[in-house]
């Protein structure tokens, strides 16, 4: 942080929040986890002053996106840097196939540097995001599960663990079942993970429980956010219509470990939603996950 940042921020009375790279209003026993790119504008306009609002609402985790050799344009030694700078650690990050755009940080291009690039920064999952619509075939789909079953076994030879990320696409019909049990039943549940995201399968219409109890285990990450009443908007967590608290009672049967705060859009200034999301957090104990 640079002196005019840090006149500031005082003048805002945030001093010492951010001593010894962390802020204090953190507490250790309930890490707050957040998918970076809900304030992508933010980070496109200055990665570490955004880094820094999200840990002053007490976020210390991240999921990332973007990896295309560089983090945000950061080689991973500067990457690691600003993390510790603002006290936060990398818990998963998001990539696509690469099999219609084949560049850096995919799964078809150069996976092994993608990984150990990951691994330096102490990322803990590696995630396939999403299918554009041109990869959204039956052919495409037939092949799907051996490429994630591969990336997942490299990723695995690193200490990695590897997920598929949903949206509602996955649930239309493909072979008589969804895309999404199509790719649950053809890879290996040990290699690969689901990052559920409970807002694309409440759209879709599914109920996520259903899919712990076929599925057990089998969902160590997810992404929570909510959806408007009539609309089916993207909404702030508790002022739409997704019951978390009947999710979250599933959460040992999923087998979740790590969850992100995600909202793709916003009517507000996002940082505002984000507050809002978290005010309803802090207020209900169920969404804790130790």
């Amino acid at each position: 942080m640079n002196r005019k940042d840090f006149i500031s921020l005082s003048g805002l009375g945030f001093l010492g929040l951010y001593a010894c790279g962390t802020s204090n209003l953190t507490s250790k026993e309930k890490p707050l986890a957040i998918q970076l790119y809900t304030i992508r504008n933010a980070v496109s306009a200055n990665l570490e002053k955004s880094l820094e609002r999200l840990a002053y609402l007490g976020f210390t985790q991240l999921e990332i996106y973007g990896y295309d050799g560089k983090f945000f344009g950061k080689n991973r030694a500067e990457f690691q840097s600003i993390l510790k700078n603002v006290g936060m650690e990398v818990i998963s990050s998001h990539h696509t196939t690469g099999i219609v755009h084949n560049s850096k940080g995919t799964l078809l291009n150069n996976w092994e540097q993608s990984v150990e690039d990951l691994n330096f920064i102490g990322s803990k999952y590696m995630v396939c995001s999403y299918l554009f619509p041109e990869e959204r075939t039956a052919e495409h789909y037939r092949q799907l599960p051996d490429l994630l079953n591969q990336s997942g076994e490299i990723t695995s030879k690193a200490g990695l663990g590897f997920a598929y990320h949903n949206h509602d696409f996955e649930f239309e019909t493909f072979d008589d079942k969804t895309v999404y049990d199509f790719i649950l039943d053809k890879t290996d549940s040990d290699l690969v993970k689901m990052e559920l995201d409970l807002y694309w399968i409440t759209k879709a219409g599914l109920n996520p429980v259903e899919y712990f109890e076929n599925y057990p285990k089998r969902f160590p990450l997810w992404h929570v956010k909510d959806m408007k009443a009539g609309t089916k908007d993207f909404a702030e967590i508790g002022n739409g219509t997704i019951d978390f608290e009947t999710i979250f009672k599933a959460k040992e049967k999923a087998g979740l470990k790590y969850w992100f705060l995600e909202q793709d859009s916003s009517d507000k200034d996002i940082f505002e939603s984000i507050k809002i999301s978290k005010n309803y957090i802090d207020y209900h104990s169920y969404f804790q996950t130790k």
